[in-house]
């Protein structure tokens, strides 16, 4: 790791300060900001990011607000560990609570925060590796469109097929969050799934819409109506300690039998959230039966474009997706 100067802000407004009006090349990256660290810093390891200097927030109090009300307001700085065990939560919000408790292990929750975990960066193992100058560090392609794509995206890759890593993302989009970050001209509110870009939007070398001299501030989740159940599962190659293969978020009003209606996010199989529009279009008033969940499954990966490696992600989401809505109808979330 390179020797770099450490800043410790007590403000959002000094913390930006800090920041470099845009983002260079890694090795000339002047400053990045960290929250519990647990991504930039195995990425300073392996020399995929250099800075001068790293922006400490850990003493930013504005970036710790924790309200469980009418709806859930979490600060940046929240810690996972926190989310997974709030009892709240888990009753009103079962799919975020869900989903931060399957990130990596104990240990690692109670330092990793909720923004960094929305702002992690890929896992690719091209990315990865220091000496793999792919499409997303400069390069001219991305190796795993025609190398090793176990792990890649089979649902909008191009020209990148890197997928997102964040499980709390994935269950955020399905619980309609927003996410505030700050800007040159103050905040900016906006829903948490156009926070997130795809590789041909924008520049194919981030993942979000944070320019270098933002922050992420917080993430607000309104109150499910009355009526609505959420779930997250994710699948795994480990039992423990893993990011997932493929993993699905649920959330769905059912009455009678009935699914009145229902918001379906997949993760890890595209380089965003992806949203399963078509599924739920579908779903919509339709009977709560297993024939229906298969039915959404297949809709939900029509648009698949496998890799050479990785088309048995298709199979294992439509399955996930079904288990997810058995579990919802079996009363198994809230």
């Amino acid at each position: 790791m390179k020797t770099f100067k450490i800043h410790r802000p007590k403000t959002v407004e000094q913390a930006t300060g800090l920041l470099p009006s845009r983002r260079g090349p890694a090795e000339i990256d002047e400053a990045r900001p960290m929250a519990g660290g647990q991504d930039l810093l195995t990425e300073m390891k392996s020399y995929l990011v250099q800075p001068e200097s790293v922006v400490d927030l850990g003493a930013v109090a504005e970036l710790e607000e924790y309200e469980v009300g009418a709806s859930l307001r979490l600060g940046a700085l929240t810690t996972l560990a926190r989310i997974a065990s709030d009892t709240e939560i888990g009753a009103r919000w079962t799919a975020l609570a869900e989903a931060a408790a399957s990130v990596a292990s104990p240990q690692i929750r109670t330092q990793a925060t909720l923004g960094g975990n929305l702002c992690q960066r890929p896992r690719c193992w091209y990315f990865r590796h220091e000496d793999a100058v792919c499409i997303k560090k400069g390069g001219s392609e991305c190796f795993a469109e025609s190398g090793l794509s176990k792990y890649n995206a089979i649902l909008g890759g191009g020209p990148s097929y890197i997928v997102h890593p964040s499980d709390c993302a994935t269950a955020l989009v399905c619980l309609d969050a927003e996410v505030t970050r700050s800007t040159k001209r103050g905040e900016r509110t906006q829903p948490l799934e156009e926070f997130f870009t795809l590789p041909s939007e924008g520049s194919v070398m981030r993942e979000n819409v944070l320019k270098a001299d933002e922050l992420l501030l917080k993430i607000e989740v309104p109150a499910l109506p009355e009526g609505w159940k959420s779930t997250y599962l994710k699948f795994k190659e480990r039992a423990s300690y893993d990011f997932a293969l493929c993993a699905v978020a649920l959330s769905a009003k059912l009455e009678g039998g009935k699914i009145e209606d229902a918001r379906l996010v997949l993760g890890a199989v595209a380089p965003i959230p992806w949203r399963a529009r078509a599924a739920e279009e579908f779903l919509a008033g339709k009977q709560s039966t297993p024939e229906v969940w298969e039915k959404a499954g297949e809709l939900a990966m029509e648009e698949a474009e496998p890799l050479a490696d990785n088309a048995f992600k298709v199979p294992l989401a439509q399955g996930l997706i079904q288990k997810a809505f058995k579990s919802l109808t079996d009363g198994g979330a809230k």
